[in-house]
């Protein structure tokens, strides 16, 4: 059975915003924010850079409906 790959809710650990850019959106995190990344944002280098750095964290995987929600509002951003 294939895996199925799952998006992430990821915080912010410094004490200040940082921005992440990612391909589809500018993921912008004030101090100890959190937000809900796709499963293919998951996997890109700019925000892999910031794990490895510890700027942001993994809380835990993200629910299939919030993943839906997050891919709506990319969408209906960027048509």
């Amino acid at each position: 059975m294939p895996r199925t790959r799952r998006g992430m809710l990821v915080k912010n650990l410094l004490e200040h915003p940082i921005e992440i850019k990612l391909a589809a959106r500018l993921l912008a995190l004030d101090a100890g924010e959190e937000a809900i990344v796709t499963p293919s944002e998951a996997r890109e280098e700019s925000l892999r850079e910031h794990l490895q750095l510890r700027t942001v964290a993994v809380v835990r995987p993200s629910t299939a409906e919030e993943e839906a929600q997050i891919v709506r509002a990319i969408r209906h951003y960027h048509p």
